[in-house]
């Protein structure tokens, strides 16, 4: 079985434990929720299976049932924290407590560089920027920015970078990507991070709406759609971000670095074929 800072999701690792307990003895649901001291055989199947959830007040006592003890039962009951933490912000504190409590026991999150890396605007830009200007100081990479960030916040930004291997140094002391692009990943408090970081950039998108013609492009439609419409739009434009992407990086150089937002969002409610606003539970 893995770590459990391997897990982000409390259910896969009680499956996980469950699973591994079943191969190697004789075991069930029934005495497994005994032993965490619930009434019904089924529970923690059912938890698995995401009938039912887990509450902080029983998480430490399934935590025990499975043996954890110190820094493995706290982690799990973070784990419970964070499923049912309410909005970002609330994910986003349970995530990073998850995640100093690892590091003040010298383990590493996964996801934690990820997770990091889409908190700021200041770190893709950075990771764009640097390597297009060989030998310059932090100072002048500050200036090349168009959104105002200290030579303190670019020296600091280029150490995050550096150290969660989105950027290398070669011999001469120049910055190289290490990759030409990245991708978001499957954990899954980094999307709550990316929130964030797309918040920021449609702050700037709003912003650049004062930058002359020739230097940004933006346009919009508003449309009635279906569902079936809304999906073939959707996989359109993620086939288009590709295309972008392989158009970036068929040319190694930079002149400038820019800022793509790609925004499909709801204005209407739901209507049915008669027009009216459809109820939550009548939607497919």
């Amino acid at each position: 079985m893995k770590d459990i800072v391997e897990y982000t999701d409390y259910r896969k690792y009680i499956q996980d434990y469950y699973d591994e307990r079943k191969r190697s003895s004789v075991f069930s649901w029934q005495e497994f929720a005994q032993k965490a001291g619930f009434s019904s055989a089924v529970f923690l199947k059912y938890v698995c299976e995401g009938k039912k959830n887990l509450s902080l007040g029983s998480a430490g006592s399934v935590a025990n049932a499975m043996g954890l003890a110190g820094f493995e039962q706290t982690y799990f009951v973070l784990m419970v924290s964070y499923a049912h933490a309410k909005g970002d912000a609330a994910k986003r504190a349970a995530f990073e407590e998850r995640c100093a409590l690892a590091q003040a026991h010298k383990v590493r999150v996964l996801g934690r560089e990820e997770f990091d890396y889409y908190k700021s605007w200041k770190n893709s830009v950075i990771r764009e920027l640097a390597p297009h200007m060989p030998g310059a100081k932090p100072l002048e990479m500050a200036r090349a920015c168009k959104q105002k960030i200290s030579a303190a916040e670019v020296s600091d930004t280029l150490d995050f970078l550096v150290k969660a291997k989105l950027l290398k140094k070669d011999r001469n002391g120049n910055f190289l990507q290490t990759d030409r692009a990245i991708t978001m990943g499957t954990v899954d408090a980094v999307p709550v991070a990316a929130r964030d970081l797309q918040r920021q950039m449609g702050e700037f998108a709003i912003q650049s709406l004062d930058l002359p013609l020739s230097e940004r492009v933006m346009s919009g439609l508003t449309l009635g759609l279906t569902h079936r419409a809304y999906e073939r739009i959707k996989k359109e434009l993620e086939d288009c971000c590709r295309r972008v992407v392989a158009i970036a990086t068929e040319e190694d150089e930079t002149e400038r670095v820019y800022r793509l937002n790609v925004q499909l969002f709801p204005m209407s409610e739901w209507l049915n074929k008669s027009g009216t606003v459809l109820k939550k539970e009548e939607r497919k």
